[in-house]
């Protein structure tokens, strides 16, 4: 299926691991001329440069001039921004919702909703100027389904498929189309890497980190594929939203978790 993308200018936040990897990758394939922004440039990332017309961008996207620096990137290096892809996350398990002080409850907002927030403000008067385009934010199945291990995490991302709604109704008639991905459980260092969701969950249920993904997890959650998605299953969603394919798809949030919850 051509996706039509080749050339046009998309815009990525946490773009150096993981889904907002992938994402990078799928846009890059397809032809377009990509921007991606992350703290730290990763190695994989770094090198889809030597390949395809992806400019990588080191910026601290939780700090309030972070986002805009980086479309202002974009706009420099091709003149505007036709697609923008918030994807840039983070989240930590808790022991208590009481416990969570209130630095933690501003790092992990600042990150997941007001990163998205502003990179939106910023990109949104290029994508209306050059005729419209597409903003995709990759918000989370906790966004539905909270849970009281991650609740600033789910808090956090519940606002955001919420302003993702916002924007659809009033730029929808601009010619933006608006839509969020949530996810489910996905095979990325946010669950994998030493000391994060896998290695913490793995302990408690006395088994390894990758006998839980692989196996504990999805039987667990009741997850009707029987495994975890992968990072590039929830870019290919991403790509579609982005395309002139999903035309006619506007303010819808799509859910990729293997059946884990059948009734959202």
């Amino acid at each position: 299926m051509n996706l039509n993308l080749k050339n046009k200018v998309v815009v990525v936040t946490g773009g150096s691991k993981g889904i907002g990897l992938a994402i990078v990758r799928g846009f890059a394939e397809e032809g377009a001329r990509v921007v991606a922004g992350s703290r730290t440039i990763s190695t994989e990332l770094a090198a889809l440069r030597e390949e395809f017309d992806v400019l990588p961008v080191a910026v601290d996207l939780a700090h309030p001039d972070g986002p805009a620096e980086l479309v202002q990137v974009a706009v420099d290096a091709h003149g505007g921004v036709d697609v923008l892809i918030n994807n840039v996350g983070t989240g930590a398990p808790t022991p208590s919702i009481i416990g969570v002080e209130d630095a933690e409850w501003q790092r992990i907002f600042e990150i997941n909703l007001f990163s998205a927030v502003r990179a939106t403000r910023a990109a949104m008067p290029s994508i209306v100027t050059r005729g419209g385009g597409s903003v995709v934010t990759i918000s989370s199945l906790n966004s539905h389904l909270p849970s009281s291990s991650l609740v600033h995490y789910s808090a956090s991302k519940a606002a955001l498929s919420s302003y993702s709604k916002s924007l659809a109704e009033e730029f929808g008639p601009r010619g933006v189309r608006v839509n969020t991905v949530s996810p489910g459980p996905v095979r990325t260092p946010l669950w994998t890497d030493p000391g994060q969701f896998a290695d913490m969950m793995a302990a408690s249920a006395g088994t390894t980190a990758q006998v839980f993904m692989d196996e504990v997890l999805p039987q667990a959650m009741g997850v009707l594929t029987g495994r975890v998605s992968e990072p590039r299953e929830i870019a290919d969603v991403v790509l579609f939203l982005a395309s002139e394919r999903a035309a006619n798809i506007m303010g819808v949030d799509y859910v990729v978790d293997g059946g884990m919850h059948k009734a959202i």
